[in-house]
């Protein structure tokens, strides 16, 4: 199969669960045995170079690479795409996609999340008859009506709960848009799948969970030689990660601190924004950008899902997961993975009671042992990118 794939950028290095999700999809399918060019942008820390070629398993890969330069935050208010899919559709990337759909035939055309949107325009053009074109997918990040509607409604500050309103039904229009054209549409977990449903019936749509690729662990017993610390690893420069992080850490600092527990928030984020934060917290540190989390993960004994905002899958859990570390997470905020409440993870209601969780928990180390073997135990079979090609490229041979 020959396979258009339109991303954001080069998902190498995989700093987020976005490049995450995005690489470990385009290289599973190329060892399925897909043949595929891959047009996004460049990263000021990419390893790739472009026109560079792979040929993973039975596949190929040829990376098509514009050069880095997104437009203005700005410049989005005057367009009709969301800021995201405004500013990856760059000049460059425009006359490259058009140069590369020209050169086909393709047998499918895959549009890798909603910021890659502006693209729908250019294959509509170069490819007007609905019923002789290549095959258009769909790869959906989040169900982004729903996620972004979220945003906007939780965002307290009334400017920029504006620009949010403003910008959702922006991204509303263009995803709505994507999928009435799609002919499979992918969704990142069943909850989100069953969001596209609602209003989409009869479209053919899979659901594609993320696969784990670091080298598991051996099992980690949970001792008392361990501080009382509990972590968050991710990155933060989205701004539901910054605003799930800020409301959790107003909340739970002063019980950490007052009942002498450690939290430590490890990963990227905006240096204005970090050094705003460690000025008002006492039992909190920011890492900021670490060579490796796994000993920041080996130095906890819980790790923390606090996130409000932002649905979909996430892939910190994974993480967790296989690096043997127990789970304690608002209600909601872990689809897609087969933890049970009491069994493998701890859910809580809002964030004073994930908080005091923390602190009942930490200390009880058979049951957090139990909670981290339950879940490995849940997990292991599940998560294995070697399988999500295949069922890819089943999926897009069936629509």
């Amino acid at each position: 199969m020959r396979c258009l794939w339109i991303t954001l950028a080069d998902p190498d290095p995989p700093h987020n669960g976005q490049f995450i999700y995005s690489g470990g999809l385009i290289g599973s399918l190329a060892q399925a045995g897909a043949d595929m060019a891959v047009l996004g942008l460049s990263r000021p820390d990419g390893k790739r170079a472009d026109g560079a070629r792979e040929t993973p398993g039975d596949g190929a890969i040829d990376w098509h690479l514009a050069e880095h330069k997104p437009r203005s935050r700005w410049s989005s208010l005057r367009s009709p795409l969301p800021n995201i899919a405004h500013r990856c559709g760059t000049p460059d990337m425009h006359a490259r996609l058009r140069r590369l759909l020209a050169s086909g035939p393709w047998d499918s055309v895959v549009i890798d999340g909603v910021g890659s949107g502006w693209a729908l325009a250019d294959f509509k053009r170069q490819f007007p008859n609905p019923h002789n074109r290549p095959k258009l997918v769909y790869v959906s990040h989040n169900h982004e009506e729903s996620l972004r509607a979220q945003l906007a409604q939780n965002q307290s500050n009334p400017l920029k709960h504006q620009a949010m309103r403003f910008d959702a039904a922006k991204v509303t229009h263009l995803e709505r848009a994507i999928v009435k054209e799609a002919d499979l549409v992918t969704a990142i977990t069943p909850d989100d799948a069953d969001l596209y449903r609602e209003r989409w019936p009869d479209k053919s749509i899979a659901v594609l969970t993320p696969g784990y690729r670091a080298t598991e662990r051996e099992k980690k017993p949970i001792s008392r030689d361990l501080p009382r610390r509990a972590v968050i690893v991710g990155s933060f420069d989205w701004i539901a990660k910054r605003m799930n992080l800020e409301e959790f850490i107003s909340v739970a600092d002063a019980i950490f601190a007052a009942n002498g527990v450690e939290l430590e928030v490890v990963g990227s984020g905006d240096a204005t924004f970090l050094a705003s934060m460690r000025k008002r917290v006492l039992a909190t540190r920011f890492t900021g950008t670490v060579d490796d989390v796994r000993r920041h993960m080996d130095a906890a004994r819980i790790a923390l899902v606090p996130e409000r905002n932002g649905g979909g899958f996430k892939l910190k859990v994974l993480d967790y997961v296989f690096n043997r570390l127990p789970i304690l997470a608002l209600k909601g905020s872990v689809a897609g993975v087969p933890l049970e409440q009491e069994e493998s993870i701890l859910l809580y209601p809002g964030h004073e009671d994930l908080a005091m969780g923390v602190v009942q928990s930490i200390d009880d180390l058979d049951r957090l042992n139990n909670l981290q073997n339950a879940a490995y135990r849940a997990c292991r079979d599940s998560f294995h990118w070697t399988s999500r090609g295949p069922q890819l490229l089943t999926a897009i041979g069936a629509a």
